[in-house]
């Protein structure tokens, strides 16, 4: 892993920020840990134990992965949480900088697309709510994540 500076998926990575459920799933290259902040219970981030910054800049055996494990965590988040589709976006900016990339995987009801809509309207509808899961739901839910990844 390499942290650079402020980069808060590196402090993640590193253990110097510790987030609810901590690391769920683990490759050699990729690191999957549930979201913090507010979106909702299930939704997982999927991202390069290194500081990468461009998908341009992943090398051929971080973008071999990357699809796989992609599918896995929407099979597993699928399994958990039964969603009526899930969302897998990248994320990359914070305060407008380019920063770490990663991948939100991202459950979706009926309920959430009435309350706020569909698509990136959906996602800042769930920003502006403010709403996040309780740390022990998210702890609940990694644990049973972990149990099953690798049993694709």
């Amino acid at each position: 892993m390499d942290p650079i500076g402020d980069c808060l998926p590196c402090a993640i990575a590193a253990g110097r920020v510790a987030v609810p459920g901590g690391v769920i799933h683990r490759t050699g290259l990729w690191l999957v840990e549930h979201a913090i902040g507010p979106l909702p219970l299930g939704s997982l981030i999927v991202k390069p134990a290194r500081h990468v910054v461009h998908v341009a800049d992943l090398t051929a055996e971080e973008a071999a992965e990357l699809g796989p494990l992609l599918r896995e965590a929407a099979r597993v988040t699928t399994e958990l949480t039964r969603p009526d589709q899930v969302y897998v976006s990248l994320w990359s900016h914070a305060d407008g900088v380019p920063g770490h990339i990663h991948f939100v995987v991202q459950p979706v009801t009926r309920a959430d697309a009435a309350e706020f809509g569909f698509g990136p309207r959906l996602q800042l509808a769930i920003f502006e709510a403010d709403r996040p899961p309780a740390p022990g739901s998210v702890a609940a839910f990694a644990e049973s994540a972990r149990s099953l990844f690798g049993r694709a």
